[in-house]
């Protein structure tokens, strides 16, 4: 528990120096990017400072200044603070309108151009899509968990479909990506943090054009993501009461 206190600890305090540089030039300018980049920086320190090990693969895959819709696992609250600062690029997300009413904090993510949505709306949810295309068309990243909550032993859930009509709606490119190692940090449910190596996987970008059923996009989505996760524990095998 003390690890873990440390290093929310670690990421207010070094959030203050980013909000002080950062939010001045926000309200002058109007432009995030300085903001963006000191958020990144004490996302990352954050973790290095209470012993997280970061190692990224295959992000060589990426092709500099094109527009990706990331679909990754998600086993951690870890997961956002490791993964996209090795994103490369701006991103956005969609999230639920409430968090956009925190003062100064709401104003910033309007200016990130993150997306609001009321998930007990229909039609919010429905323009939440329609400002997620935009936004990819518009040049900027996308990160999604189609998990949608976290996994509570590490193993994938099942995904929702929404974020592949998303997809085959933008017509941008979907980069799986796997994080092995950010429940072993840092589990659900858990008060302890862990001091261990963290592993991203960027797989080769899939082209949503490929495939003309949103399920057989997920199908290969999955697979590439599952393909750098552990081999699940086999259930043994028990006798068939019937054959006794």
């Amino acid at each position: 528990m003390i690890r873990l206190i440390v290093c929310v600890l670690c990421w207010v305090l070094l959030s203050i120096p980013a909000t002080l540089a950062g939010f001045p030039v926000l309200y002058i300018t109007g432009r995030i990017d300085l903001l963006w980049k000191l958020a990144l920086w004490s996302s990352s320190a954050g973790c290095r400072l209470v012993g997280i090990r970061i190692r990224a693969v295959g992000r060589e895959k990426l092709e500099a200044g094109r527009a990706y819709l990331f679909m990754s696992n998600h086993a951690s609250n870890l997961d956002p603070p490791i993964l996209v600062p090795l994103l490369g690029q701006r991103i956005t997300i969609i999230a639920k309108q409430e968090v956009f009413r925190i003062p100064v904090f709401g104003h910033a993510m309007r200016a990130a151009g993150f997306i609001s949505v009321n998930r007990a709306d229909r039609a919010s949810a429905v323009e939440s899509v329609r400002g997620a295309v935009s936004a990819l068309h518009a040049g900027l990243g996308m990160l999604v968990f189609p998990e949608g909550t976290r996994s509570p032993d590490g193993r994938l859930l099942p995904f929702k479909k929404g974020p592949f009509h998303l997809a085959l709606q933008a017509g941008v490119p979907v980069v799986p990506v796997t994080i092995q190692g950010s429940h072993e940090a840092w589990a659900k449910g858990s008060m302890k943090l862990h001091p261990v190596e963290v592993v991203v996987t960027f797989h080769a970008p899939i082209e949503p054009q490929q495939f003309g059923r949103k399920e057989d996009l997920l199908a290969a989505v999955r697979a590439a993501i599952q393909s750098a996760l552990p081999e699940p524990p086999h259930e043994p095998v028990t006798a068939d009461p019937a054959s006794r």
